[in-house]
C-alpha cells in the first residue's frame, strides 16, 4: 500500500485554538471535528475518515514556536498525536 503524505504547517501557530483551526484547514478532516483534544484524537484514530488507497502521513512542521509558547499545549498535542492509530503523524526536526 502507497503512503498519502499530508502536510500540517503549524507556522504561526502559537494556542490551541489556532492548533485546530491550521488542523481544520490542513487535514482533510470531517466537517464535524469539534476543534478540541478529543475530537482531534477521535479523527486521527478513526479509520472511516482517512482514505483506504493510502496509509496517511501527517506530516507536521513549523511547531516549534508553539512548543515554546505553550508548552503544556504542545504536551497534549503531541500525546494525541503519538496515540494516533489512523493515521503516522511525523515531526519535522529541521
Amino acid at each position: 500500500m502507497t503512503r498519502a503524505v499530508l502536510g500540517l504547517d503549524l507556522g504561526g501557530v502559537t494556542d490551541k485554538a489556532a492548533l485546530m483551526d491550521r488542523c481544520a484547514r490542513d487535514l482533510p478532516l470531517p466537517d464535524y471535528f469539534g476543534r478540541n483534544w478529543d475530537a482531534l484524537a477521535d479523527v486521527l484514530s478513526d479509520p472511516d475518515v482517512w482514505s483506504k488507497d493510502a496509509e496517511p502521513l501527517v506530516v507536521v512542521r513549523n511547531w516549534r514556536a508553539y512548543a515554546e509558547a505553550r508548552p503544556d499545549e504542545w504536551e497534549t498535542a503531541r500525546e494525541v498525536f503519538s496515540q494516533a492509530t489512523a493515521v503516522t503523524v511525523a515531526l519535522v526536526l529541521g
